[in-house]
């Protein structure tokens, strides 16, 4: 689907719901319940911090989704935006769960938001019979009405007790884990394809003790939506990044994009395509207890479909023929 050359206000403005729902939840809603307190209307907080206390573990346990809010038209307007498309390369079978790797994590992760959080790219019309899941850091399940819109959308928490819950109640559930993690973010430039994933191997693990298939995803155009800062290791940017990452769970990034007007920067991400490319995915057996050779041994099979899914693809989303895949 074609974009024009100048930033269309609707999608744009859109797009800026992400933050700025948050923005409004941090800001207002949270601010408001803490006022309505003092005032007559003070059994509306009060009730919600009781449902809050008996809806705990609803993140650890499936989550909450709703079909309306994963259907919201708003979405579509994110996903036209660059535009965000998602390709299959082979079917998922209702009978079985699967543990998908997304990669790269990228800035903001826009195309596994949109492919995977919401109905924008047609996610359940492509595969029949999955839900899906996108995990993502556990502490925000924690804050008062983030928790809710994140699991309305599908987004469950990447703790191990919360992936063992879905790969372990029934069958057709796909658990997306951004493998890279937060860190990977840094790594997010254009023309770069560096994925942090030879030391991250526990997500193999969990495949193999709920015998759940593991689907390889690459996402071209995820880390050319913006442009980012770069700090050596010895200076002191860059060490407050990582003591950020301490305190908050991801990192500062320094990045820009588009402005509002044609040719001027600013917040919003470039027009460029994102396509997300589902691999078939790689059966493995359930086993309780894997060794750490089992791991090792899957663990390798999955970066090398991973490779081989890049390499097939590359040449049609941007890449040039030279450019490997460089998992660290």
């Amino acid at each position: 689907m074609p974009c024009s050359k100048q930033p269309d206000y609707v999608q744009a403005l859109c797009l800026l719901q992400w933050p700025l729902s948050y923005l409004f939840i941090f800001w207002i809603l949270q601010p408001l319940c803490v006022c309505l307190l003092f005032t007559s209307l003070w059994p509306l907080p009060i009730l919600y911090l009781i449902w809050l206390f008996l809806d705990w573990k609803t993140p650890e346990q499936g989550g909450r989704r709703s079909s309306w809010v994963r259907n919201w038209y708003i979405w579509t307007h994110i996903r036209d935006y660059f535009p965000i498309t998602i390709l299959k390369t082979k079917d998922l079978s209702p009978e079985h769960n699967y543990l998908m790797g997304v990669h790269p994590h990228g800035i903001l992760t826009f195309g596994a938001f949109c492919n995977f959080c919401t109905e924008a790219t047609g996610f359940s019309k492509t595969f029949p019979g999955i839900t899906p899941h996108l995990a993502t850091l556990s502490w925000f399940f924690k804050i008062p009405f983030v928790r809710e819109y994140l699991m309305a959308k599908g987004v469950c928490s990447v703790s191990q007790p919360a992936i063992d819950y879905i790969l372990s109640h029934g069958s057709g559930n796909l658990v997306g884990i951004v493998v890279g993690g937060v860190k990977e973010a840094l790594q997010s430039v254009p023309n770069t394809t560096t994925l942090l994933l030879q030391k991250h191997k526990g997500f193999v693990r969990t495949a193999l003790q709920h015998g759940a298939h593991l689907v390889p995803t690459f996402t071209f155009g995820e880390t050319e939506v913006y442009d980012q800062l770069l700090f050596h290791k010895d200076s002191k940017m860059f060490k407050f990044q990582h003591f950020f990452r301490r305190i908050f769970g991801f990192y500062f990034c320094v990045f820009y994009g588009q402005g509002f007007r044609q040719g001027s920067t600013g917040l919003l991400p470039y027009h460029r395509p994102i396509v997300t490319i589902v691999g078939e995915p790689l059966h493995l057996p359930h086993i309780e207890k894997p060794t750490q050779e089992m791991v090792d041994k899957y663990h390798a099979l999955y970066v090398d479909a991973l490779q081989k899914l890049f390499e097939q693809h590359k040449t049609h989303y941007g890449c040039s023929d030279t450019q490997k895949l460089l998992p660290l």
